[in-house]
């Protein structure tokens, strides 16, 4: 199944087999960085609108995502709190970090958010693989019902990101700047390091 769900989120590299056995040994761990990245995306989809105010589509779209996103952290927090685990620091997100600085400069506002949506949807994808993971392969049960929530709405949102691209620039710039990330993440994915500590 998981080759399946690779391809159909377009992503060239599966996960290590062995992230989610890592992930689980320190639930608090994994667990205080996921709540970080909804925060992060919460916050991302924020400055999209606050950058792109004319952009009516693209304001009406992730208006909601940035409620649904912050639901999410709450629900991060409720998880910790339910086992008695403690929200830890946040750390440097080396992923992210190398998407961004893979990103083109330069070239205004328009190129800027082309950039933006196709790493947002490049998270959101690589997310939406590791909940699946998850969902599937950790010991708890209520853990593996709670973490396919979270993919269900990752999948959705790495849809709508590529969707906001398509709309505001022709398809086969897009298509061709998609799958240079692609190329460029599963590049990246080799060279990480297997931690069980970050959800990418």
């Amino acid at each position: 199944m998981e080759p399946a769900t690779v391809q159909m989120l377009n992503l060239r590299l599966p996960t290590d087999p062995r992230w989610v056995n890592l992930a689980e040994m320190d639930l608090e761990e994994i667990l205080t960085d996921h709540a970080y990245c909804e925060q992060k995306a919460a916050t991302s989809c924020i400055s999209l609108i606050q950058g792109y105010p004319e952009r009516d589509e693209l304001v009406r779209e992730l208006a909601p995502i940035v409620t649904e996103e912050w639901g999410h952290f709450r629900a991060v927090l409720a998880e910790l709190d339910r086992r008695g685990l403690k929200l830890g620091r946040q750390r440097k997100d080396e992923y992210v970090n190398a998407l961004l600085d893979f990103s083109k400069k330069g070239g205004g506002r328009d190129a800027a958010l082309l950039e933006r949506l196709l790493i947002f949807a490049l998270i959101e994808a690589r997310s939406c693989e590791r909940f699946r993971l998850m969902s599937l392969y950790v010991s708890d049960e209520d853990l593996r019902r709670w973490y396919h929530k979270f993919m269900v709405a990752e999948a959705g949102h790495y849809v709508l990101f590529i969707e906001l691209a398509r709309k505001y620039f022709p398809r086969d710039v897009v298509d061709q700047r998609w799958k240079e990330y692609l190329t460029f993440e599963a590049e990246l994915m080799q060279k990480l390091e297997v931690r069980g500590d970050r959800m990418h």
